[in-house]
């Protein structure tokens, strides 16, 4: 597919035909979990309008942040939103949302968030104003302790079995695996509990922790049964598969594939790709193994990783990948962030995921669309709101508040002013101030 650039947040093309079209969020939220929730319902068409405080919540000018200081981690996880701003520490700040929230209309009433400590925003409270509400909180711990990604992998053991065999220190992993495991939950329960509301007419209370989304994952991969069961740790094992044969391997132009051999085909693949054969078959002899069984393969991993390093230390990664194509073996060279923008630059990269879309602050880059493809295709991303950007149009359409009434709470500081366009940010040079590649005026 051609690249194109999309511009402008209210792009809408196709939305009426996603599966929650005419579904409204109310997403008050920070962070990761509880923003990709709402993202990922807003990828799927439902009318998804952010509420931060007058300013931003503290994770406005999180980091990766672009040149012009507009926080690209936020950008991500709010594409495709409506935004406002609202003193929710007033008493009028909190009626606004809250009759957002309760509004009439069979495709409202849902909120998500991880608000703590705040009564008025709970799904009690709002049911009393709205009670076929459904009211989905992300929480750190189930007993209602904060926690964040990085406590929760602490306190679950997986920094424990993380890194190179024989380390001695924890190793966090760099993706937040369950504040993203988190978010699709909570995107889950909503689209659970309005299938129960379709059919009942009935709202419910979801409630989500952090760490109990963890705590499943351990127990669904069989780590927890294993350390029970078994009573053996599980080590660290580096790049190598537990269970299997999978492990990184270096090519003699200094490029590293990762190869996995998990069936018997793809054994039998890798074997005859490599020329082992007669190698292979003299070490099951010799060990009394059967290399066709993953147990064999994964308890003699380290000897023959060793034979098969050989085959690749002969061969660039070229070499490398025009012999493995065509087999089964599953494999893959590592690649930087930089490499995969590159490859889609230069047509190698076979999903249709992601697009060119223009996000205010930060101009023209790739964003990915919802993975879920519908009828082959996925629908175009969307670029983020700028903060407050939908303030007066969302009070004005959905609250029925006239223009005046908008601007007497904007002078009394209820809800954000508008702010001024200063038009397109110049692309950053090294020749560049920091003002001028913020858009500044002089």
């Amino acid at each position: 597919m051609k690249d194109h650039v999309l511009a402008g947040h209210d792009l809408q093309t196709g939305a009426e035909r996603l599966p929650l079209s005419g579904l409204r969020v109310i997403e008050v939220s920070s962070f990761v979990a509880a923003p990709l929730g709402g993202m990922t319902l807003a990828q799927l068409g439902a009318d998804v309008i952010r509420v931060d405080p007058i300013g931003g919540a503290a994770d406005t000018e999180r980091w990766p942040v672009a040149a012009s200081g507009t926080s690209l981690y936020w950008a991500g996880l709010n594409k495709g939103k409506r935004s406002i701003e609202v003193d929710m520490r007033s008493e009028a700040g909190r009626r606004i949302v809250t009759d957002l929230i309760s509004a009439e209309g069979a495709s409202g009433g849902v909120v998500i968030t991880n608000a703590v400590g705040q009564e008025w925003l709970g799904h009690e409270a709002l049911a009393r104003l709205r009670p076929d509400v459904i009211h989905v909180h992300v929480v750190g711990r189930s007993d209602g302790t904060p926690a964040v990604d990085y406590t929760v992998n602490a306190a679950t053991g997986f920094p424990m079995v993380t890194g190179p065999q024989g380390h001695a220190d924890p190793v966090n992993h760099v993706l937040p695996a369950w504040d993203i495991a988190c978010g699709l939950y909570a995107a889950v329960g909503i689209l659970a509990a309005e299938r129960t509301r379709q059919r009942t007419g009935l709202g419910q209370s979801v409630r989500i922790a952090l760490e109990d989304v963890a705590l499943a994952t351990a127990g669904n991969l069989g780590f927890l049964a294993e350390a029970q069961v078994n009573q053996a740790p599980r080590t660290r094992i580096g790049n190598y598969l537990y269970g299997g044969f999978a492990r990184d391997f270096t090519c003699q132009d200094g490029g590293r594939v990762m190869v996995v051999a998990l069936t018997r085909r793809h054994w039998a693949d890798l074997v005859d790709v490599t020329q082992t054969r007669a190698v292979i078959e003299s070490l099951e002899t010799t060990l009394r193994a059967d290399f066709g069984t993953e147990r064999d393969r994964f308890t003699y991993r380290q000897i023959l990783a060793g034979v098969f390093q050989l085959w690749f230390e002969a061969r660039p990664v070229p070499a490398v990948r025009q012999a493995l194509e065509g087999t089964s073996v599953l494999w893959s060279q590592y690649r930087t962030f930089a490499d995969v923008v590159h490859d889609h630059a230069a047509g190698r990269l076979t999903t249709q995921l992601l697009s060119t879309i223009f996000q205010h602050g930060v101009g023209p880059h790739l964003a990915p669309a919802s993975p879920l493809s519908f009828d082959g295709s996925h629908p175009p991303p969307r670029s983020a709101p700028r903060l407050g950007e939908h303030t007066r149009s969302v009070l004005s359409e959905q609250l029925s508040l006239s223009a005046e009434q908008i601007e007497d709470l904007t002078a009394r500081g209820v809800v954000g002013a508008p702010r001024r366009d200063s038009g397109p940010l110049p692309t950053p040079t090294p020749a560049m101030t920091n003002d001028q590649a913020r858009g500044v005026r002089p």
